[in-house]
């Protein structure tokens, strides 16, 4: 694995100016593009509970599926290094957010991972580590709040 400092670029171009710019908290669109060289657009915006459009992704979905998928590349990684053949993942994960007059804030992420791995394969092991991934997530250990991880392992029945 590379050690040292990686460097991530992207770019967020704001597409809501409806004509008039900012010149009203309801007279401007939240849409935006995220985008980076060589990987497909992401289109963005904000919370429908604050005037974005719910079709489109906003920051606080991507925190949540930042966190997920970091956990699950850890998990991988993990089960691949102790033998244990993962065959299926899905995490159905949850963030939780307060809005309040105080600044905004994630007050947690649960990560709900349901795994399958090969019949025969140590589910223990297996369960443990998604403990290993949650210390090793690089989002985890960059956040100020808790995630919460509930997997759930089962073998495949053969």
């Amino acid at each position: 694995m590379a050690h040292g400092e990686h460097k991530y670029h992207v770019s967020v171009q704001w597409t809501g100016n409806r004509g008039s710019g900012t010149s009203g908290y309801r007279d401007y669109g939240r849409d935006h593009v995220i985008s980076s060289d060589g990987k497909p657009d992401i289109p963005g915006s904000s919370d429908p509970a604050f005037l974005g459009d719910a079709t489109r992704w906003n920051p606080e979905d991507l925190l949540v599926a930042s966190a997920s998928a970091c956990h699950k590349l850890w998990y991988l990684h993990l089960c691949s290094d102790a033998g244990i053949v993962v065959l299926g993942y899905r995490d159905d994960a949850e963030g939780t957010m307060l809005d309040s007059a105080q600044p905004g804030r994630f007050s947690q992420i649960v990560l709900r991972p349901r795994v399958m791995i090969r019949a025969g394969g140590d589910v223990e092991q297996a369960t443990h580590l998604h403990h290993v991934a949650h210390q090793k997530c690089y989002i985890a250990n960059s956040v100020n709040f808790p995630i919460l991880c509930e997997p759930v392992v089962v073998a495949d029945a053969g």
